[in-house]
């Protein structure tokens, strides 16, 4: 091969001729780096590791459905580089067959220099106006996560590392608790992504017994076991070009747990009962509420997997942690809900909106929206009121103290236990925890001395004082 220009083009070469790999580094010279393989799938591994896209020149052999194989595998990507067609075969059959399995060029041997390099200016032009429309489209894209809304420095944040997974395929680890959300995230990461026209598949493992998850998964053929009467694509394959989801992946048995660590690094999938291979080119996303790590150390979660699938972590934060959310959140919920039950309900009185703040939300954001969707239900008029919450949430479900204790020490009980609650909840922010109870922070001071517990929260906090303005983040998908 000749020495080539740090600034040369790439070719990815599938060939097998000797002469062919011997010549075109000659006729191409320094402009062109020529990098030659003699499968397409290993062409395609090498796809995974270049900072440019690249174009492909296939040799176009004498057995068509070899030929039509081959360039099925490289079609079927989801960011296709522009394949060349390179064959000895000049009949018109050929080229026709070779543009509707989707090449760019097809140019007959022995080659034209000049003819070749006028295939290649195509060929990399498409490449530019490829990468020109990926920008534009993530410029016009919005930047919200469905689903996930908030305006919080943790919400911010997520946001932020939401949208830079999203400009890659590595593979991501979602982690949570139930109910944070972690399909939705899963979501906005495939759209907001290069994928987004392709396919999105979401799979729980826990969703079959195990005897049947690699059926489902894998695929089969017909005949494969009893009762398979035809083939059928595994969810790998539907996802093809797109992102599949592995919800609660923690949950998967060891046995499948080796097998999917398979597919994963050969990035090929075999149905049962298959004797070939399939290529892949899928991303994946895998979520799960449980502690993996710890899985890992206890033999019942493969390390070699662990690492595998979380090239890219996310961790969903519980509902509890940021609950300066739960406004921004209830008010979409209750627009959504009353649309779609037909109801007046638009606002929540303040005594509603506090029995949300001072609840402990144990499942989380899908908790939140199934009492917001009881509660506009329940609701008969224009505003939620504490009576349209569910009883378990009414403070009058509270449990009542002891028959001998006196009114006023109830009452000082209940208020040490709210405002605590309500410092604990925005981190000792005294400014956040007056807002959450809908008090002025000089009067929480006040209480505050009068409960005795000023030592305990006198630490000082960095963002006591009312922050500057800044514009309005972008709502996020979740």
């Amino acid at each position: 091969m000749t020495q080539q220009t740090s600034g040369a083009l790439t070719l990815l070469v599938i060939a097998t001729d000797p002469a062919l790999s011997s010549s075109l580094p000659m006729i191409l010279g320094a402009d062109y780096r020529c990098d030659f393989y003699p499968h397409p799938l290993a062409a395609v591994e090498r796809l995974h590791t270049l900072p440019r896209q690249p174009v492909l020149l296939l040799e176009w052999g004498a057995d068509q459905t070899s030929n039509q194989t081959r360039l099925s595998a490289l079609t079927a990507l989801a960011n296709m580089p522009p394949v060349i067609v390179l064959s000895w075969d000049r009949e018109r059959e050929s080229a026709l067959a070779a543009a509707r399995l989707g090449a760019s060029d097809f140019l007959p041997q022995p080659l034209d220099a000049q003819e070749l390099r006028f295939a290649l200016t195509r060929a990399f032009r498409t490449v530019a106006l490829r990468r020109e429309l990926s920008r534009a489209r993530q410029a016009a894209a919005p930047t919200a996560l469905p689903g996930m809304l908030g305006e919080g420095a943790r919400m911010r944040q997520l946001q932020t590392t939401v949208g830079k997974m999203a400009t890659v395929c590595s593979t991501v680890l979602i982690t949570g608790e139930s109910g944070t959300g972690k399909e939705l995230a899963a979501r906005a990461i495939h759209r907001m992504g290069p994928r987004a026209q392709r396919p999105f598949v979401a799979f729980s493992v826990c969703d079959l017994p195990e005897s049947l998850l690699e059926a489902e998964l894998f695929g089969y053929e017909r005949g494969a076991f009893t009762g398979a009467l035809q083939s059928r694509a595994g969810r790998f394959e539907e996802a093809q070009g797109g992102t599949i989801f592995l919800d609660e992946i923690g949950d998967l048995a060891l046995p499948l747990q080796s097998k999917l660590l398979r597919v994963l690094q050969e990035r090929t999938v075999r149905r049962l009962g298959a004797r070939r291979e399939t290529p892949l080119d899928v991303r994946v996303i895998c979520a799960t509420h449980r502690n993996l790590p710890a899985m890992v150390r206890a033999a019942s979660f493969r390390e070699d997997l662990f690492f595998r699938i979380s090239v890219l972590q996310l961790d969903l934060p519980p509902l509890r942690e940021r609950i300066e959310e739960i406004p921004v959140l209830a008010e979409a919920f209750v627009r959504d809900f009353a649309v779609t039950h037909g109801k007046s309900a638009r606002g929540m009185s303040p005594g509603y909106l506090r029995a949300l703040l001072t609840a402990p939300w144990p499942g989380n954001v899908r908790q939140l929206q199934n009492v917001i969707e009881r509660s506009v239900v329940m609701c008969d008029g224009n505003c939620l009121e504490v009576e349209d919450l569910p009883p378990e949430l009414q403070p009058a479900s509270r449990p009542l103290p002891d028959a001998g204790i006196s009114f006023h020490s109830a009452v000082q009980s209940y208020k040490r236990e709210l405002v605590r609650a309500a410092l604990r909840s925005h981190r000792g922010n005294k400014l956040r925890a007056a807002r959450s109870l809908a008090i002025s922070r000089g009067y929480l001071h006040r209480i505050l001395h009068q409960l005795g517990l000023d030592a305990e929260f006198s630490e000082p906090f960095a963002q006591e004082k009312e922050p500057r303005p800044q514009p309005a983040p972008a709502r996020l998908p979740i």
